[in-house]
C-alpha cells in the first residue's frame, strides 16, 4: 500500500471514532415553559368582574371563518383583504421572515463539509540561495518562472460537543420566532384596520345624530319665530333659539376632521395613499354585531396567540444559545485535505505525476485562556436566557390580562347602551312634549331648550356606547386570535 493511500486509511479510520464520538451536545435541552397557574383557569373573569353576554368559553374556539366576516358586512372583508395584500408592514415582516429562513439554512449548511475549488496564476523570481544552493558562478542569477497551480480543499468540522448543532437550533429558532412575529403583524394589521372600519361608523353614527339634533333646533327655532309673531313670545327668543342651534351646529366641524383624519389612516393601513384610495362609506346599519363570540380558554389561548408562541421561540433560541456558548469552551477538532496541482508550464497541469501535492489530516483547537472571556459569555447567554423566559412569562400575563379587560368591558358597553336606550327614549318623549307644550303656549322656551339638550347628550352619548361596543368586540376576536388568517394566506 502506498503511503499515500495509507494516510487516507488512518485519517478514515480515526475520522469514523471522532464521529461515533461527536453525539455530545453539550447546553441545556429547550423545553416548553411551564404556563402561569392562570393558565389552567377555567376562564378569565376575576371576581366581581362583570358577565360578557354571548361570549362561549371552549377549548378550541372555532368560528365559521376570519374573525371579521362575524360581523356581516361585506365592505369589512374586502378591505381586510386588501390590506392583507398590501401592506408595506406585511411586506416587510414577510421579507424578515424569508432572511431568517435563510440564515438557518446557512447555519445547517455549516454542519455538512466544505468544499472548495482554487486556480492561480503567479510570476514569481525564486531565490536559489534560500534553498540552500550556494557557490554558483558569475552569470547565473535566480530564474524568474510563470507558476500556474489548480486544485481543491474539503474540510469538516466535526462538531463533538455540538456546538454547530446548537447554533443550527439557534438559527431554526429564530426563524420560527419570525414567523410567529409574522403571523402577529398579520393579526394585529387585520386588528388594527377593523378598528378603523369601526371608528369611521361611529363618527359617522355622531354625525347623523348632531344632524338630527340639528334638524330638531331649526324645528325649534320655526316654532320661536311663528310664536313671536303671534305675539306670544319677545323677539329676543329668537335670539336664544339661534343660539342653541349656533351651538350644536359647532359640533359637527369636529367631527367631519376626525372622520377625515380616521379615513386617511384606514388608507395608510390598507398601504394606500389618502389621494389614491378612498374607503367605503361604513354604517352600523349595515353590520351585524355577533350574538356569540367563541374565546379559547387560557390553556389553549397559549397556543394560538401569535405573540406568545413568538415569546417561547425567542427563548428557545436563547436556549441553544447557551450551548453554543457552553461548547465554545471545549476542543473543536476540523479534518481537511487539499490537493494542489501546480505547474510551471501548462500543459503539465494535470499531469499527477509531475504537479501534484497534497495534504490531509485532523486539527485541533482547544480553549487555553481567553482572558474570562469565553465563561463571562456563557454566563450573559444564561442571564438573556432567563431574561427571555420572564419576558415569556409576562407576555403570557398581558395577553390573559387583555382578554379579562375586554370581556369586562363587553359586559359593561351592554349595560351602558341598555341604560342609555331608555334614556333616549325618555329624552325623545320628553322634547316632544315640550315643544308641543310651547307651540301650545303651555310650556316655556327655557323648559323645550333644556328638553332639546338633554337629547342631544344622550343620544351621543348611546351612538358611542354603539361604537365602543363594536370596538370592543373587535379587540377581542384579535385577543383571541380566533382563526384569524384568511384560507389564502394560510400555510
Amino acid at each position: 500500500m502506498s503511503p499515500s493511500k495509507r494516510v487516507l486509511v488512518r485519517l478514515a479510520a480515526a475520522a469514523s471514532v471522532l464521529a461515533l464520538g461527536a453525539c455530545t451536545t453539550v447546553g441545556p435541552n429547550f423545553k416548553q415553559p411551564a404556563a402561569p397557574a392562570g393558565a389552567s383557569a377555567s376562564g378569565y373573569a376575576m371576581a366581581g368582574d362583570p358577565a360578557a353576554p354571548g361570549v362561549t368559553l371552549s377549548p378550541e374556539a372555532r368560528s365559521a371563518g376570519p374573525w371579521w366576516e362575524a360581523f356581516g358586512s361585506p365592505e369589512l372583508n374586502a378591505v381586510v383583504r386588501q390590506a392583507l395584500a398590501d401592506s408595506p408592514t406585511l411586506a416587510e415582516a414577510n421579507a424578515t421572515l424569508e432572511r431568517a429562513h435563510a440564515q438557518y439554512r446557512a447555519a445547517r449548511g455549516q454542519q455538512l463539509p466544505q468544499l472548495d475549488a482554487n486556480a492561480g496564476y503567479n510570476r514569481e523570481r525564486i531565490n536559489i540561495q534560500a534553498f540552500g544552493f550556494t557557490g554558483f558562478s558569475a552569470g547565473i542569477t535566480n530564474p524568474t518562472i510563470d507558476l500556474y497551480s489548480v486544485g481543491g480543499a474539503v474540510a469538516y468540522d466535526l462538531d463533538i460537543f455540538g456546538g454547530r448543532r446548537r447554533t443550527t437550533e439557534e438559527a431554526g429558532a429564530r426563524a420560527e420566532y419570525e414567523a410567529h412575529r409574522a403571523d402577529a403583524a398579520y393579526l394585529s394589521l387585520s386588528g388594527s384596520v377593523a378598528l378603523q372600519v369601526m371608528r369611521i361608523a361611529s363618527l359617522r353614527a355622531e354625525i347623523a345624530a348632531v344632524e338630527s339634533i340639528i334638524a330638531d333646533d331649526e324645528r325649534v327655532l320655526d316654532l320661536v319665530r311663528k310664536s313671536t309673531r303671534a305675539g306670544g313670545e319677545a323677539p329676543a327668543a329668537i335670539d336664544t333659539g339661534s343660539a342653541q342651534l349656533a351651538e350644536d351646529q359647532a359640533l359637527a366641524p369636529p367631527l367631519y376632521r376626525e372622520l377625515d383624519i380616521a379615513r386617511h389612516q384606514l388608507a395608510l393601513l390598507v398601504g394606500k395613499a389618502p389621494a389614491e384610495w378612498s374607503p367605503p362609506d361604513f354604517d352600523f346599519a349595515k353590520m351585524t354585531a355577533p350574538t356569540t363570540i367563541p374565546v379559547s380558554l387560557p390553556s389553549s389561548l397559549i397556543r394560538a396567540r401569535p405573540d406568545i408562541l413568538a415569546a417561547e421561540a425567542d427563548l428557545h433560541a436563547s436556549t441553544a444559545a447557551v450551548g453554543v456558548a457552553t461548547a465554545n469552551l471545549y476542543p473543536d477538532i476540523r479534518l481537511s485535505a487539499n490537493l494542489t496541482q501546480s505547474a510551471i508550464d501548462p500543459s503539465d497541469l494535470f499531469n499527477t505525476s509531475l504537479a501534484s501535492g497534497w495534504a490531509i489530516g485532523p486539527g485541533l483547537t482547544a480553549p487555553i485562556f481567553h482572558g474570562g472571556t469565553l465563561r463571562a459569555q456563557k454566563r450573559a447567554a444564561e442571564a438573556d436566557a432567563r431574561a427571555s423566559l420572564a419576558r415569556y412569562q409576562q407576555t403570557v400575563l398581558r395577553a390573559f390580562t387583555e382578554v379579562s379587560d375586554l370581556l369586562a368591558a363587553l359586559g359593561t358597553d351592554q349595560q351602558s347602551i341598555a341604560a342609555l336606550q331608555r334614556a333616549v327614549t325618555a329624552s325623545e318623549a320628553s322634547a316632544r312634549n315640550a315643544q308641543t307644550a310651547y307651540s301650545l303656549g303651555g310650556g316655556t322656551l327655557l323648559q323645550v331648550t333644556d328638553a332639546e339638550r338633554q337629547l342631544s347628550r344622550t343620544r351621543r352619548s348611546l351612538v358611542a356606547a354603539q361604537g365602543q361596543m363594536y370596538a370592543d368586540l373587535v379587540q377581542l376576536y384579535a385577543a383571541t386570535a380566533t382563526d384569524w388568517r384568511p384560507a389564502a394566506s394560510s400555510t
